[in-house]
Formats: C-alpha cells, structure tokens, sequence
C-alpha cells in the first residue's frame, strides 16, 4: 500500500524492521536522529511526521554489508555517479532511498530525498532535507570532536548549523585524502553565495 502525506506511517513496524536489519547500536543512533529530527522540525516549521519517519529510517540500509549493497544496486538498476561507486560509505544513502520507495511504498519525494542526500548533503536542500540532515550530526548518540559546536550552533539557525557543517564535512574529510562529493561541494557553494 502507497504512503501519502495525508497517511499515518507505521511507527512501530518500522522500528520492528530495524531492530531485524540494524545493530543495536545503529537502532539506537536511528532512535537518537529520528529523536532530534521531530525537535529540529518543530523548531524550523518542518513537517514533523516526516522528519519522525526519516528520521528513524536514514540509517535502514547501512549495516547491509557493501557486497549485499552492491548486489541490490545492480540487481535495481540503480545508477552511481563516479564519485559514489568506488565510496561504499555512500551507498547507503542511495540504497535506503530506494529501498523506502520499493519495499515500504514511501514516495514523497521530499522523504525521499532527505534519505538519499542525508550524507552528502546538495544545492537546493528542502527545510525536510537539511533538518535530517542536521539531525544526524547532532543526535543524542554522537561524540565526535566538536559536536558541541554543531549542536550549539543548531539552537542558533539552521543556516549556521549548515554552515558548520558542511565546512566540518569537507575539512575533514581533505584531512582524510578522501574524495568530496560534488553534491556536498554544491551546498557548500550554494550557502557560502548567500551570505
């Protein structure tokens, strides 16, 4: 059965499925941004039954191991961009997307685009888009040195907490010798032309 907007998403057997694919400690990392997602969508006027479903799902995909992910993306026809095929980190961004659209019947674009750029972020991010996004980096659950910036800077404005980032994503990502996504590239250019 297709989800609409007007429809009530089924919390609880989401929960349930994730408990069947994630580790303990990605459910409850899923638990923490699904958390903080609804409190960000109430804070900046998302909708927040959305925020709470992709809050919770984000993460449905990423403990498949990259050679299940591999098999799903070319078994669906699924087609990678050069800087995400060789990055298996990304993939399950592009398969958890999916996977919402085919097996759980979620085809709100938005939704759907909150799961697919959650980890790249992109131009032209939806407010939907930037608050799982946002709330993935400052969930309850993380740890990371300056997380406290990311979450002070939440409580300030979502742009500001863009900001801060999208510029933690790239700095560290340079002092990683890894490759920056374009889309992640975008964002940043986009934001940074607007101030």
């Amino acid at each position: 059965m297709l989800k609409t907007a007007a429809m009530i998403y089924p919390i609880e057997e989401y929960k349930t499925l994730l408990m069947e694919r994630l580790t303990e400690k990605r459910y409850f990392h899923s638990l923490g941004v699904m958390k903080e997602a609804v409190r960000l969508a109430k804070k900046y006027g998302a909708d927040v039954e959305k925020a709470r479903v992709v809050g919770l799902l984000h993460d449905i995909t990423k403990d498949m191991p990259a050679g299940q992910q591999l098999k799903y993306i070319r078994e669906n026809g699924i087609i990678m961009d050069k800087i995400s095929a060789p990055s298996p980190k990304l993939w399950h961004a592009i398969t958890g997307a999916h996977l919402i659209r085919v097996q759980l019947g979620i085809t709100d674009e938005d939704m759907l685009n909150a799961v697919r750029y959650h980890t790249t972020a992109r131009a032209g991010m939806s407010l939907l888009e930037k608050t799982l996004y946002l709330a993935d980096y400052t969930s309850e659950d993380r740890d990371y040195n300056g997380v406290e910036d990311m979450r002070r800077d939440v409580e300030v404005s979502m742009e500001k907490a863009m900001h801060t980032a999208l510029q933690f994503s790239i700095c560290d990502l340079c002092e990683r010798d890894l490759t920056i996504h374009p889309d992640t590239i975008d964002a940043w250019n986009e934001l940074v032309a607007k101030q």
